[in-house]
């Protein structure tokens, strides 16, 4: 039995918790031969992935690396980066990835804010690696990640070099508990630095079991998942539920995104599922790639990070069938707040159809729209998604100003407003920030750019607001075309669909949107953009 607590309660013996890189072991054990880790020509069975984590957690702890410690990766897609995870983990040292696509003074902030006591950078980066080396000074030694295009040598010594000093070696799993932080996950931030999102190894134990149960029902280490998105953010979180699964991970040769690559592997290694976002999906299934390989063998296409735009989710779905699966969840909540299942993906517009939904609460979750006063809406009313649960992180680390902004009654606020329907599905219609006043009226972006898509000839499209002096503020559509289209003719298509009020006062055509690192279209830099044209101005339309 176990024993009492105070007032007769339950006392918790202990938060001890699996460390997370324990599934290495568990799959050296019960798949020892089975290919774990593909990457170009290379492939690595499970029991050879186990001796690199050890190889490298050996070394990374005789340079000094402890429990609590952080460790700080700049580096591309490759074999040492996805070793280096497990690797911290072993240790109880935090993994702290960032974007390879970062300018060295933001590697710098990060290294500098984390208080990183190493750096792994990978080969390609020497100015990321001479930046931090001179200007932050807990830094006590900076490995070149050796596995790279470019010639060129840096740093203390070379990740390979270390990692064979040490093969061979066995280090055992440091014991964690349930709120021991494993993962410094750095949010993309809509504005200003970007914060770091405490993940830890009892959250991201919950986390795996939660996608395992919601997004890859029945997943065995008969699957095999391709990677295209960068390890450091979300496709990273995605890998953790194939390892536990046992399954393989398969990395695209180079960091290039080759469309038609992608697909040969997928042909190649019957891959079953794949981690995305919309913008990227877009690319897969537009590519005329897509018809020249087979791809029967895909059971999950998983889009996550913004909703999809129902014309692409259309598009998607007759070229793949019904596959695809959309989640919705921030770094904050690991992925974990909604799932619209492949089931509820309906190629054509029927009665029934639930358009523009990102899904249902996930599964150990709940959702709730809440007003300024945290009082729960009523269906259909619109307010902020705020969420509670096992998969909501820690909290931001050294940030008590963010964190007290983030949690109300215990409520973690995403900053998305929405809507639910009597039926619990949950409608996303933009950021806080994007929401825009025109004539006193609240214009949510998104419902704007839905209908726009609907016309034949935009391909993307991004709606926001901008200062008026008139109305307050207007909206601007800055739309990209396949197909010659004039702000005439689109305003014309757009009139019958939405109100007047709603009407962007004008519409501008570039060949391109700008986007993140992780393929994402922000506002923000639509802004700036539209600035740096000479289109905008701090008052308004040009």
């Amino acid at each position: 039995m176990m024993p009492e607590g105070p007032k007769g309660g339950l006392a918790r013996c202990s938060n001890r918790v699996m460390n997370l890189a324990h599934v290495l072991r568990q799959n050296a054990r019960r798949f020892p031969g089975k290919p774990g880790f593909i990457w170009g020509g290379q492939s690595w069975n499970w029991v050879e992935i186990e001796r690199e984590v050890n190889a490298l957690a050996a070394a990374l702890q005789a340079r000094g690396l402890g429990k609590g410690d952080r460790l700080i990766v700049h580096s591309k897609n490759t074999a040492q980066m996805f070793f280096s995870l497990f690797a911290a983990f072993k240790l109880g040292v935090v993994w702290v990835p960032t974007n390879f696509r970062l300018m060295p003074e933001e590697v710098i902030y990060l290294a500098d804010f984390s208080g990183a006591k190493g750096f792994l950078c990978h080969g390609d980066f020497p100015d990321h690696a001479e930046a931090v080396a001179k200007n932050v000074t807990g830094i006590e030694f900076i490995w070149r990640m050796d596995e790279q295009a470019k010639p060129g040598a840096f740093g203390e010594a070379g990740v390979s070099e270390r990692m064979a000093a040490f093969r061979g070696h066995s280090v055992p799993d440091a014991p964690v508990e349930h709120d021991d932080p494993c993962w410094y996950f750095f949010t993309s931030g809509t504005t200003g630095r970007s914060k770091a999102a405490v993940l830890t190894h009892g959250q991201m134990a919950f986390v795996i079991t939660n996608h395992l149960c919601d997004l890859l029902p029945g997943a065995t280490e008969a699957d095999a998942s391709l990677v295209v998105a960068p390890l450091s953010h979300g496709a990273g979180v995605h890998q953790l539920n194939i390892v536990a699964r046992g399954a393989p991970t398969i990395l695209l040769p180079t960091e290039k995104f080759d469309v038609e690559e992608a697909w040969r592997l997928v042909e190649q290694h019957r891959v079953t599922n794949m981690f995305t976002v919309p913008t990227i999906l877009k690319l897969l299934v537009e590519h005329p790639a897509v018809d020249r390989f087979d791809h029967a063998s895909l059971r999950s296409v998983i889009y996550a990070g913004a909703p999809m735009y129902r014309e692409d989710q259309k598009f998607a779905l007759r070229k793949l069938g019904k596959v695809i699966t959309q989640y919705f969840g921030l770094g904050e909540v690991t992925g974990n707040i909604t799932v619209l299942p492949p089931a509820h993906h309906d190629p054509e517009d029927q009665a029934n159809t639930k358009f523009g939904t990102c899904g249902f609460e996930r599964t150990g979750m709940q959702v709730a729209i809440q007003n300024d006063a945290g009082e729960e809406l009523q269906p259909f009313e619109t307010g902020e998604i705020c969420v509670i649960g096992p998969a909501v992180f820690a909290g931001y680390y050294n940030n008590p100003e963010a964190n007290a902004k983030a949690f109300r009654n215990g409520w973690f606020r995403t900053g998305d407003l929405g809507h639910m329907d009597e039926q619990g599905f949950v409608y996303i219609t933009g950021r806080a920030s994007d929401m825009y006043i025109s004539g006193g009226s609240n214009i949510y972006p998104r419902e704007v750019e839905e209908k726009i898509l609907i016309h034949p000839a935009i391909v993307e499209v991004a709606v926001l607001g901008v200062p008026d002096k008139l109305w307050g503020e207007v909206g601007v559509a800055v739309c990209v075309a396949r197909e010659p289209v004039d702000e005439a003719a689109l305003a014309a298509f757009l009139a019958p669909k939405i109100p007047r009020y709603k009407m962007p006062k004008r519409f501008f055509f570039w060949e391109a949107l700008p986007k993140s690192g992780y393929g994402k279209v922000p506002k923000r830099m639509v802004r700036d953009e539209l600035e740096a044209r000479g289109l905008i101005n701090g008052e308004g339309l040009v």
